[in-house]
């Protein structure tokens, strides 16, 4: 009876420990999986790894074809996000593949994907997915003779000084980045046919994509604006995504190299490597632009219960609190954007949503005069932050044959013209019968 009772006090004094290992605030909400080329990008990139950390990500340093590294185990994913440095590696047959990392992407999770000239076929099929196309000549870098950087250039004018940034500063952060990004890759275009990749960093409209160690014969296939340098997706499952053409540009060496953009007299001391990719990595890692939606209500004015059903012409209030993810905890979202549809088969109210500013959104409105199953939706899409996407329904009855007033406003003409008719009928039987 003792040791029983020994065993017993032990697993309860364990309990807590237990319970906390399995809490969504643990570290394996954090965990990051990166699959290397070689093990010395760990050393080469550490500024990059190191920023991460300092946020609490838990990084696992993986080559990427090591047999033993697995997404999943027992169908439960062991990582919330994956890192791509090995734009080299064939995944065909290894036990992260194509279709894994899909698989991972498609289930909600993020990825960072980083490319570099002799990029595999593995990473440009996993590109075309998310709407991405790297140029097809595997030896080419984007150059640019306005647009390079002026103390490190070897004569190629490969190694590009970027500032043609998006304008978001959910994506990019409200801090203006002031030096420019040191890129040095392969560029890469859009399918137009997707509307979920955007692009973050652009090249300049005098640069193109080529073979810097050959002629330049044919004109190039890729040139200008219409270059991406660095793009992001965010999925319709908020599952985010970001495409680099350069795998240098995390490195440390990228990170510390000051910069001169050709023809500008301003030297930066540091590139905006650092910032523009700490910055893009919050965004990507849902530390910020990621929106929660809670207790969604509706009821009758002046009531406070939600009904099962409404009936047509009833005034009703709808609410609901949306809140932003700051990195820490959950702030009020202020917007003046959000709007609610009472809908069945179109909308049949469209009414914008006033806000408290401190997370509350509302509305009332009047049902209309149309009876059948509806909904409350809310369909909230805008650049850079997760979608919201709401819907409830309620059905909306007609008024039942005791409820219609017994007197109409709208009728009294007729009212009045039955009774004078009766009136007459009675002034004339009198005077038929009585008159001589």
């Amino acid at each position: 009876m003792a040791k029983k009772l020994i065993i017993l006090l032990t697993v309860l004094q364990l309990l807590p420990f237990l319970c906390n290992s399995f809490t969504s605030e643990s570290t394996a909400d954090r965990r990051v999986l990166v699959l290397l080329d070689d093990s010395a990008i760990k050393s080469s990139h550490s500024l990059f790894f190191k920023s991460l950390q300092s946020r609490g990500f838990e990084l696992e340093f993986k080559l990427a074809d090591d047999p033993k590294v697995a997404l999943q185990r027992y169908g439960k994913y062991l990582y919330n996000a994956l890192i791509l440095f090995c734009p080299t590696a064939e995944l065909v047959g290894a036990p992260i593949n194509v279709d894994a990392i899909l698989d991972f992407v498609d289930s909600g999770h993020d990825l960072i994907m980083a490319a570099d000239i002799d990029v595999s076929d593995s990473i440009r099929e996993i590109a075309i997915e998310c709407g991405v196309d790297f140029d097809e000549d595997p030896a080419a870098m984007v150059i640019d003779h306005t647009s390079y950087a002026v103390s490190e250039t070897d004569g190629d004018h490969t190694l590009i000084a970027s500032d043609d940034f998006m304008k978001s500063d959910v994506m990019l952060g409200s801090n203006k980045i002031d030096a420019p990004v040191l890129f040095q890759g392969i560029g890469h275009t859009l399918n137009p046919a997707s509307t979920l990749v955007l692009k973050v960093l652009s090249a300049s409209p005098s640069s193109y994509s080529a073979n810097p160690k050959s002629k330049l014969s044919n004109p190039p296939s890729l040139t200008g604006s219409a270059i991406s340098l660095v793009s992001a997706v965010q999925a319709r499952n908020n599952a985010r995504i970001l495409i680099a053409g350069s795998l240098s540009m995390f490195s440390n060496r990228f990170f510390r190299s000051g910069v001169q953009k050709a023809g500008s007299s301003t030297k930066h001391e540091k590139s905006g490597n650092e910032q523009f990719l700490v910055e893009l990595t919050q965004w990507l890692f849902h530390e910020r632009g990621h929106l929660k939606a809670v207790n969604v209500r509706h009821h009758k004015v002046g009531e406070a219960d939600e009904p099962s059903l409404y009936r047509i012409n009833d005034d009703l209030e709808y609410s609901v609190e949306i809140y932003e993810w700051s990195g820490t905890s959950w702030e009020p979202y202020v917007a003046d954007d959000v709007q609610l549809q009472f809908y069945m088969m179109s909308p049949y109210v469209l009414k914008t949503l006033s806000s408290d500013k401190k997370g509350l959104f509302y509305t009332a409105f009047k049902v209309p005069d149309v009876y059948g199953v509806f909904q409350f939706k809310i369909e909230y899409q805008r650049l850079g932050y997760t979608t919201l996407s709401l819907a409830k329904q309620i059905p909306v009855r007609p008024f039942r044959h005791n409820e219609y007033e017994r007197f109409i406003l709208a009728a009294y003409p007729y009212y009045g013209a039955a009774f004078s008719m009766m009136a007459g009928f009675f002034i004339f039987s009198l005077v038929h019968l009585y008159s001589k």
